[in-house]
């Protein structure tokens, strides 16, 4: 069949990670995405191998167009690309877009069915709508970075950038939900989101509970503050396990497991508010109950008695496990020098195939001629751009 977004197009003037992202989804799914980059290149192209690790996930099987937005022919490039769009996405600074004349009521003028999505750090309304938003900033100011790290320590980010990442994901849903809702009402609009919304939905559970209760959550490592054991750390003889054996069934049920039912009466564990109490303790009870186990075994046995576990993997055993290499989560594809490179496969299968993957990601300016072909531009206005600097067109 057909990708589900067969036919949309997209144009996509995102950088880093967020805005990228979501067009990157969008490409997954089968649209066609116009990346549109500064004429010296996206920005994480110059910031080392991190940078390279997030064009190449991000922006795979899209098209790239080096252009001049300080120049007026190169916004009249844009608004021509625009004009033709389903979709544009953008991650600028709350107004640098529309001071370029690219604006969402500018293009909509000129395209009424456009969808255009913007991606902001902090909102357009508060006193921070014109600050610089990343990740980590993101992660500070929404209250994630106070709930990560050991009870007692200094608060940690998350390991990634998990709200630039979970933003893509959202920008993208609501961007289908603008494009069901064209199918209806013949006309686009705008779709915003910020990554300090999306940070502090993310934690909707403990702000639920934080209304409810009037506490305020703090750090406490790994494991749940009210349950346990619940996401407990463990150690076993080559690495670490998480464990979830909180209900009272599935408590009797470890404790049988290790040989210790004298555990399910002890004062210390008889019950949730005891095992929270003496967590410490408990967890000295499960590290000597798995030490001399292997992970993997330790996840046989357990799961296999309907225990919630897993392993902690390190990337080289991720890309080992049975699991991945069975549903083919990686896979090779040539690069953009035809070097055999591995890849992440898209995550969706429809009719219980997975959608194909569209590789590699663009060199700068690779498919500028192609996508000015595309929109009308002749051979002639195509060398003009390129002799005037405003579109970059390889060397």
């Amino acid at each position: 069949m057909d990708s589900p977004l067969h036919g949309i197009k997209v144009v996509d003037f995102g950088q880093y990670v967020a805005a990228p992202g979501a067009g990157a989804l969008l490409r997954n799914l089968g649209a066609e995405v116009v990346k549109v980059e500064p004429y010296e290149g996206e920005a994480a192209r110059f910031i080392g191998s991190w940078g390279d690790g997030v064009l190449r996930a991000y922006n795979r099987g899209k098209h790239s167009i080096a252009l001049n937005l300080r120049e007026p022919a190169g916004v009249k490039v844009a608004k021509r690309l625009a004009g033709s769009a389903d979709v544009l996405i953008q991650n600028m600074r709350p107004g640098g877009m529309a001071r370029l004349g690219l604006g969402a009521e500018t293009l909509r003028e000129l395209n009424p069915r456009l969808v255009y999505a913007t991606v902001t750090g902090f909102g357009t309304q508060g006193p921070s709508r014109h600050r610089a938003g990343l990740d980590i900033a993101a992660q500070a100011e929404s209250g994630m970075m106070s709930l990560t790290g050991e009870l007692g320590g200094d608060p940690l980010r998350v390991g990634f950038a998990v709200v630039d990442a979970t933003t893509a994901h959202a920008l993208a849903q609501a961007i289908l939900a603008a494009l069901f809702a064209r199918e209806r009402s013949g006309v686009g609009s705008n779709v915003e989101i910020s990554l300090l919304d999306v940070a502090v939905h993310l934690q909707a559970p403990n702000w639920a509970e934080s209304f409810r209760t009037g506490t305020t959550p703090v750090r406490n490592g790994n494991g749940q503050p009210t349950i346990a054991p619940a996401a407990e750390l463990v150690r076993t003889a080559d690495g670490h396990i998480v464990l979830s054996a909180y209900s009272a069934a599935h408590w009797r049920t470890l404790c049988g497991l290790i040989g210790r039912e004298d555990l399910a009466s002890d004062a210390r564990f008889v019950d949730n508010p005891s095992r929270v109490a003496h967590r410490a303790e408990l967890r000295a009870v499960l590290d000597d109950a798995f030490s001399k186990l292997s992970s993997e075994k330790c996840v046989e046995w357990l799961s296999n008695n309907g225990l919630v576990v897993g392993a902690v993997r390190s990337y080289p055993q991720v890309r080992a496990a049975a699991d991945v290499r069975a549903g083919e989560i990686f896979g090779m594809a040539p690069d953009e020098d035809g070097r055999a490179e591995e890849y992440l496969s898209t995550p969706y299968f429809f009719d219980g195939s997975r959608l194909p993957v569209k590789v590699p990601a663009p060199r700068r300016g690779e498919h500028s001629v192609r996508v000015l072909r595309g929109s009308g531009f002749t051979d002639e206005q195509i060398e003009d751009l390129i002799a005037a600097k405003v579109v970059y067109a390889g060397e």
